[in-house]
């Protein structure tokens, strides 16, 4: 690129970057939609991370924002940077096809949200990204489109349900990439990629149609920076009538917190919780993430917290939305459905109305304790998965005695079902060469301090992304 003297590789530049060559007129949106673009073209063949990509649609609204910047007119901070949104989410002139069978092929008529917001700042929708069948799962396959796959070894997975939007942002297929979380979908291919993922306090990201298990269900960033999250939480972080589950008072700008450090803040940081088991080689990562933290001067406090593991809660929760799209089904579309999904909804079969009322009210007991949790400390620090990436194409490790993503990923859905915020951070790799990432939650409403500290943390020590790390650029190909 050697627009009034660029000479990075704008392929290579991040959504801040890219922001500031616009308003300094070394590049526009056209430059960066079509390496994006090209990216896509370059990678998404190796790792199957968008399953649909409007490249004249793209071109056109890249072009407008050309226009508005060269009359000094952008309709926002994020006006031309190219995204992508995840297949659950609804987007004018683009199938939905939500990782199923069950679905058509048609275009949406109308802007979920989300994809709303972003195209009246001026962002340029490249696409839609991979997630499993409605999203029930933590890896990212499914019978329309395939199998996602890891940039760092594409015989690995990504994680999901938002595997697709993070191994979008790992390969820079785009600077700003949506994803969803409603037990962990967002951190958990963050941690798997080396990206960072952010889930916001419920409510404060306005989606509509709701999950399938709405309580439980957050929207937010997957972007590999900090900045960059705050970027497009800035514009998708806002109230919206739409959503019924939406609430107000979200930060006037969700970045007002970075550079501040993390001095004064007192973390509590525990490798299992008392209750998981974690891999030796994802512990040590996060243990010395956390001998970081403190060397840049935070607090830290090993603790056990006190609580007993939620999965029952969580599962309980969770299977039964699968049970209520199974019987919504006749017999000829349960056979389509992802035999996993069946799985869990036949498990909630067991259950009955007083059985899922009691998990609910279990689940405001426990955000009660973590509630009470945050007023000792500000931040909670855990491993955001308990294990490294495994083989793609499958919902558990292979020779695992685990039968359900819940049980390797113990870490995440704790904070949905308190609704508080949570961010995955990358903090290194293990001996093998895979990402690790350690979790940071705060309290309801303390969004700000957690994109605080993990902005310290990631400033101080940047992670790798694998087309740097790998001289030939882009994914290892499996052998």
């Amino acid at each position: 690129m050697t627009r009034n003297g660029m000479t990075n590789d704008i392929g290579s530049l991040t959504a801040t970057q890219l922001a500031q060559a616009f308003r300094e007129d070394r590049a526009t949106p056209s430059d960066a939609v079509r390496a994006a673009l090209d990216m896509i073209t370059r990678y998404n063949p190796a790792v199957n991370a968008y399953v649909h990509v409007d490249y004249a649609g793209a071109e056109e609204a890249a072009h407008a924002s050309d226009r508005r910047w060269a009359d000094g007119a952008p309709l926002s901070a994020i006006d031309g940077l190219p995204v992508s949104m995840k297949d659950l989410t609804e987007v004018a002139g683009m199938p939905a096809r939500d990782g199923s069978l069950l679905t058509g092929d048609g275009p949406c008529d109308t802007d979920a949200p989300p994809a709303r917001m972003l195209r009246e700042a001026g962002a340029v929708i490249l696409g839609k990204t991979n997630t499993p069948e409605f999203g029930w799962k933590g890896v990212t396959d499914n019978r329309v489109f395939g199998t996602t796959r890891n940039p760092w070894d594409t015989k690995l997975t990504p994680g999901g349900s938002s595997g697709g939007a993070a191994a979008a942002a790992a390969l820079n297929m785009g600077v700003l990439h949506q994803g969803g979380d409603s037990g962990g979908s967002i951190r958990i291919p963050a941690s798997f990629t080396g990206t960072f993922g952010f889930k916001p306090t419920f409510g404060w990201a306005a989606q509509w149609p709701p999950s399938r298990a709405p309580t439980l269900s957050q929207i937010g960033p997957i972007t590999r920076t900090v900045e960059d999250a705050v970027l497009m939480l800035n514009v998708i972080g806002r109230y919206d009538q739409a959503d019924p589950y939406a609430h107000r008072g979200q930060p006037t700008d969700w970045g007002d917190d970075l550079g501040r450090g993390l001095d004064g803040l007192r973390i509590a940081w525990s490798l299992d919780l008392g209750y998981a088991s974690v891999d030796p080689a994802v512990a040590a990562r996060v243990r010395e993430a956390a001998e970081r933290m403190a060397a840049l001067g935070a607090d830290m406090v090993e603790i056990d917290p006190g609580f007993e593991s939620p999965i029952e809660i969580f599962q309980m929760i969770w299977f039964t939305a699968s049970l209520d799209l199974y019987r919504q089904c006749d017999e000829e579309e349960r056979d389509m459905l992802d035999p996993g999904l069946v799985d869990n909804a036949l498990r909630a079969e067991a259950w009955d109305a007083v059985d899922y009322f009691r998990a609910q009210s279990r689940g405001a007991e426990f955000t009660r304790h973590l509630e009470r949790f945050n007023q000792d400390y500000h931040l909670l620090m855990t491993p955001t998965v308990a294990i490294p990436p495994f083989e793609a194409g499958h919902d558990v490790p292979p020779g695992s005695a685990k039968t359900d993503w819940t049980e390797w990923s113990p870490f995440t859905y704790p904070f949905n079902l308190s609704q508080q915020p949570a961010a995955s951070v990358p903090c290194g790799f293990t001996r093998a060469g895979l990402p690790v990432g350690f979790q940071l939650a705060g309290g309801k409403h303390d969004d700000t301090r957690v994109l605080r500290a993990a902005h310290a943390y990631m400033n101080a020590h940047p992670p790798i992304l694998p087309d740097a790390a790998d001289s030939r650029g882009g994914p290892k190909k499996a052998s």
